[in-house]
């Protein structure tokens, strides 16, 4: 099967085959056009030239896991440690949503403070959805099923849990002694729960195109409702920080595969790797979310990137809104968004 067979399946909404997407991380600089155009055009079939924005409240970096690419992996020195009080959180919080974003995402390290008081974390949890009012996405990493049922309760409404890779050889290299399985299984009990569900790929640190195919394939299999990918950055101070740090194509035409293969899925385009100045790429590639929107001079850090345009402003809204417009995409409402929200908890309840 040729690319533009491959393509044809894609536009007609048939379903891709690990061979099909193979096909497309393949191709060549000739042909990465005709895939990112057919990407715009399936997502403006189902999203209507709109894209969405979400606010970012990295609150602990606190961590006791050791994965080899993370830069708050526990025990490096080099990473800041902060771990912000619930007023804090509330308070970035709010700030995110005066901003006009569409969701606020409480992320944290595996924090051991709150996985031994996990009635702390519900608090912040049920305190912001109640002060903002807007859908809370939570990522606290692996956490207990009576945790994670509690969280539903406080306001949570997406479950973010990134398997990274589907190989389960690389994953044990990567989330040095976690389990594969356990991963897996948390993502299906929060969708039973009535969670949506983000899954997300990382490429970029020795991954293959087979497993990237293999990867963006099986994501399918959990029925998220949002899925990513993101660039693997080199971090000071981990077991991985003298890798040599990728481009971004493969980034863009996952993203871009991503769209093929699950034209509905909300997708979203990091600013944690590129920061404002890889934005554009990345919606022209398929991408319909702007993550990591962080509030200037308030002490926050990135995931990827610590401290890339926090400070100056440029994870704003009123920052990306022309980037959004270049693009031939405009801000989506705050009722269309929770339309799709709604359309996607329908589903999800076993």
């Amino acid at each position: 099967m040729t690319l533009k067979d491959v393509l044809a399946k894609a536009y007609n909404g048939e379903t891709l085959s690990i061979g099909d997407i193979k096909q497309i991380l393949m191709a060549s600089p000739e042909e990465e056009y005709q895939i990112f155009e057919l990407a715009r055009l399936l997502r403006n079939r189902y999203f209507d030239n709109t894209a969405y924005a979400y606010g970012f409240v990295y609150f602990t970096t606190y961590c006791k896991n050791k994965c080899y690419f993370c830069y708050y992996r526990q025990g490096n020195k080099a990473a800041p440690r902060y771990r912000k009080t619930k007023s804090d959180v509330v308070d970035l919080a709010c700030k995110l949503a005066k901003s006009g974003v569409h969701l606020i995402d409480l992320t944290m390290g595996e924090d051991p403070y709150f996985k031994e008081h996990p009635e702390e974390l519900e608090e912040i949890v049920r305190e912001v959805h109640e002060k903002t009012k807007l859908p809370i996405m939570i990522s606290p990493g692996v956490v207990d099923p009576v945790t994670l049922a509690s969280l539903k309760d406080a306001g949570g409404v997406w479950y973010a849990l990134y398997q990274e890779t589907y190989d389960r050889n690389l994953f044990s290299q990567m989330r040095y002694e976690q389990d594969y399985d356990t991963r897996m299984e948390l993502k299906l009990q929060a969708k039973n729960l009535g969670y949506l569900v983000e899954e997300g790929l990382m490429t970029g640190f020795g991954d293959t195109i087979e497993q990237q195919a293999e990867g963006i394939f099986h994501m399918g299999e959990v029925e998220p409702s949002q899925i990513r990918t993101m660039t693997f950055v080199p971090q000071k101070g981990t077991p991985l920080e003298n890798m040599k740090k990728s481009n971004s194509n493969k980034e863009l035409l996952m993203i871009a595969a991503m769209r093929l293969s699950y034209p509905d899925k909300l997708i979203p385009a990091s600013l944690d790797v590129e920061g404002l100045g890889g934005l554009k790429k990345r919606l022209n590639a398929g991408a319909n979310v702007i993550t990591s929107l962080i509030p200037p001079e308030e002490g926050l850090a990135g995931v990827s990137q610590s401290e890339l345009d926090i400070d100056n402003g440029s994870r704003s809204l009123n920052q990306i809104i022309p980037i959004i417009r270049e693009c031939g995409l405009e801000l989506g409402s705050h009722e269309k968004y929770q339309k799709y929200i709604l359309k996607n908890q329908s589903t999800v309840m076993v």
